[in-house]
């Protein structure tokens, strides 16, 4: 299983009003770890010359714990599962400063045609991970 790992330092902007990480954080942070994800395995770049490019379809998030400015988060995520055109990726967020682990992730989703904007079967690169 490959997994890729990157550290997020909690920022200013991404604090609630009540002083903890907002859920649209999470987000952007999936959207971080997805991308370094693809470096791993087919570059969007690579993707995009071959006339095709990931669409999300579903993203859960289970939240288990506060976390708080000024801490790091170390994010993970890898390949859960695949199918023929489908593939599921994982995810979990620890903080530094407690050692909790704070979220958990899925997000589903396709590769695409640019041209018809419909599914096409998955890449090799993720089939072989």
């Amino acid at each position: 299983m490959q997994t890729i790992q990157h550290e997020f330092r909690v920022m200013t902007y991404d604090i609630d009003f009540a002083g903890i990480v907002s859920n649209i954080s999470y987000i952007r942070w999936l959207e971080d770890l997805r991308n370094l994800f693809a470096e791993q395995a087919l570059s969007l770049g690579d993707a995009l010359q071959r006339g095709i490019a990931p669409a999300l379809m579903h993203t859960e998030i289970d939240y288990l714990a506060p976390v708080r400015f000024p801490d790091i988060v170390t994010g993970r995520m890898w390949l859960a599962e695949h199918g023929r055109s489908k593939w599921d990726l994982a995810a979990e967020f620890e903080s530094q400063g407690t050692g909790q682990l704070v979220a958990r992730a899925k997000q589903t989703g396709v590769f695409v045609s640019l041209e018809t904007l419909r599914p096409v079967r998955l890449p090799e690169e993720y089939r072989s991970l």
